[in-house]
């Protein structure tokens, strides 16, 4: 058997085959570490502004703040509409692993009821996953402790203290103030429709009803922002930079709350409106429809049961009366009707009838009557105002028309919006040939427009537009936009005054024509036979007026209306038109009843509550006459 040698080894070539690898392994290192170096030059130098923008928005947030509203004050400095803090519990969706979990687990800590998970669930569907929804709203002290002590279990819930809009007046003042309810999802349409969808990105609420939604870009203000440091959980650690919200402006309005709260006290038990004004400004001092109902009830969401209360109530409270309510001016427009029958020389201020309680046409087998059963007499224009002779309208209606009386009560605002900065307003009607024709398809007949010489038929009001008329009428045709905004709180104290809002005046050929018509007005309040003497009786200033009963119920030819036998929905409205003093008017006032009955013996003394309320507190406001009226 061979011998196996060992073989010798070859240490020229093993250290040579060495140097190859160290150098091949040097230069893959090389590789790699200039690859290492690129990747760090490509990173933090050539795209750093880039890649810290993007570690930035892992570390740093930008978060809206809400302004604060702006608050709302009457003509005294009371505040009317103010914000108090209030604490809800908020879910964001986004951060919630399993929220029918987490939902039932609220719901037996917090006490949770069903319709409140409904409503959530409502809020869901037209809100991003991102931002908070409120699951419940006014939690007590006992129920936030409760929450704070069990938080770390509901991930993506907390609690968050916001301030919220409060009402201190209740009721009073709803159908004026309007409220703030929580942004739906048609609100975000129109807030992105208009551009503001960046202004609104914190804020929960905006106004929904008068002045609050009037003059929403008023009282909103502007958003603001802060910039925060957070950790890889999302909360917060540091501010780092803060741009501060701008606060909605406060305003002040010409509601004076000691005039609406005369108001609200007046009408209790009734259905119906008053209003007062400032005939030489437009401004709105008091407006009150009864009944009305708590905005409150609306910041932090009605439930469903209370908003089908107000919703199907016969009684309507959530309709303005004042501004959307359509009546028959019935009388309060004959001082108008006289005043287009002397200026178109119709009549002249001697023009007279003889009223026995009945008025005909010749050919026509219907008998019109007037609401005294054997007439008035002998009655020229100024008696026909005051002892308020439907007989005598009768006549002049049928002398000028539908033609001249349409266009004529139109310059007055009839039958169109007075621009008053409420959305929540109606046009009514002022009917004409055309409008009939185009509504009923029919032809307008001469009995149509009898029943309009009196303020019934087809014409239709509101109470603000019986006020705007009157404004017009006491300023010998000046007119002026009605406003419920007087100004801007300065920090000074001081009011920044809203400019008045003119519109054309109604230009007449004889100026002694307004002088018979507000003449005739005074008769009616002071004069012996006037329909209002009996309500302004004793009175220490000097009114004038016009009241109106409105028909709703129509009455056979030899039928007499009685109204214990009528449905108490078909009686008749009481009206009452009037302003004060006669010798400087400093006041009008416009009451509707609904359904109470004449307007001499309801609606008149309402009237004077006001006009009594209104110069108890501005006594500087009465005017003495320098000679005694004639009566």
């Amino acid at each position: 058997m061979p011998i196996k040698r060992q073989t010798i080894r070859d240490h020229s070539a093993e250290a040579n085959l060495f140097a190859r690898r160290t150098v091949i392994a040097g230069l893959i290192v090389i590789a790699l570490l200039g690859m290492v170096v690129s990747n760090l030059y490509y990173l933090q130098v050539k795209h750093f502004d880039d890649y810290q923008t993007r570690s930035n928005g892992n570390r740093i947030k930008v978060l809206p703040i809400a302004p604060n509203r702006g608050l709302i004050y009457d003509r005294n400095g009371v505040l009317l509409a103010e914000n108090r803090p209030v604490y809800n519990l908020e879910v964001i969706p986004e951060q919630v692993d399993n929220l029918d979990e987490t939902l039932a687990g609220l719901q037996s800590l917090m006490g949770i009821t069903d319709d409140e998970i409904d409503d959530f669930r409502q809020a869901l569907r037209g809100q991003r996953r991102f931002k908070p929804v409120a699951l419940r709203s006014r939690l007590s002290e006992q129920e936030v402790a409760r929450f704070a002590s069990r938080s770390h279990q509901y991930p993506g819930v907390s609690i968050e203290a916001r301030l919220a809009r409060y009402y201190p007046y209740g009721d009073m003042l709803t159908h004026v103030l309007g409220y703030v309810a929580k942004i739906n999802k048609k609100d975000l349409q129109k807030i992105k429709e208009a551009g503001q969808e960046a202004n609104y990105a914190a804020t929960y609420d905006i106004g929904k009803l008068g002045i609050e939604k009037y003059h929403e870009d008023i009282l909103h203000g502007s958003v603001g922002y802060q910039q925060v440091e957070v950790n890889s959980q999302g909360r917060i650690i540091r501010t780092l930079d803060v741009d501060p919200p701008v606060p909605g402006r406060d305003i002040v309005l010409n509601i004076d709350i000691r005039l609406q709260q005369a108001a609200q006290k007046a009408l209790e038990g009734q259905r119906g409106t008053v209003v007062l004004a400032s005939p030489h400004t437009g401004g709105i001092l008091a407006m009150y429809s009864n009944p009305s109902y708590d905005p409150n009830l609306f910041v932090h969401g009605i439930s469903r049961k209370n908003y089908a209360a107000l919703l199907n109530s016969p009684d309507r409270p959530l309709i303005n009366r004042a501004t959307q309510g359509q009546y028959p001016p019935a009388s309060t427009v004959k001082p108008l009707l006289a005043l287009l029958s002397l200026e178109t020389e119709t009549i002249d201020k001697s023009f007279t009838i003889k009223d026995n309680g009945r008025y005909s046409l010749p050919n026509v087998s219907h008998v019109w009557r007037d609401w005294k059963k054997w007439g008035h007499g002998d009655v020229d224009v100024t008696r026909s105002i005051e002892v308020s002779c439907d007989t005598y309208y009768y006549e002049l209606a049928y002398q000028m028309g539908i033609d001249m009386i349409s266009g004529y009560m139109s310059e007055f605002g009839f039958g169109d919006y007075t621009g008053i900065d409420l959305y929540e307003e109606s046009d009514a009607n002022m009917p004409s040939r055309g409008w009939k024709k185009a509504r009923h398809n029919q032809p307008w007949y001469i009995g149509d427009t009898i029943s309009v010489g009196i303020g019934q038929g087809y014409w239709t009001t509101t109470p603000v537009q019986l006020i705007h008329a009157t404004n017009a009428l006491v300023n010998y045709g000046a007119r002026f936009v009605p406003q419920i905004l007087r100004g801007y709180q300065q920090p000074d104290g001081q009011v920044a005054l809203e400019p008045l809002k003119s519109l054309r005046p109604i230009e007449i050929k004889n100026q002694e024509n307004w002088e018979i018509v507000l003449d005739a007005m005074y008769g009616t309040v002071n004069r012996e036979h006037g329909t209002a003497r009996t309500a302004f009786v004793g009175t220490n200033y000097t009114a004038a007026g016009k009241t109106g009963t409105a028909q709703l119920f129509s009455v056979g030819q030899n039928e007499k209306y009685e109204a214990e036998k009528v449905d108490e929905r078909l009686r008749d409205n009481a009206m009452y038109v009037g302003f004060a003093p006669y010798e400087n008017p400093e006041l009008t006032v416009a009451v509707v009843l609904e359904n109470a009955g004449g307007g001499s013996s309801n609606a008149a003394p309402i009237a004077r509550i006001m006009m009594d309320e209104f110069f108890r507190l501005n006594p500087d406001a009465i005017k003495y006459p320098k000679t005694a009226k004639t009566d």
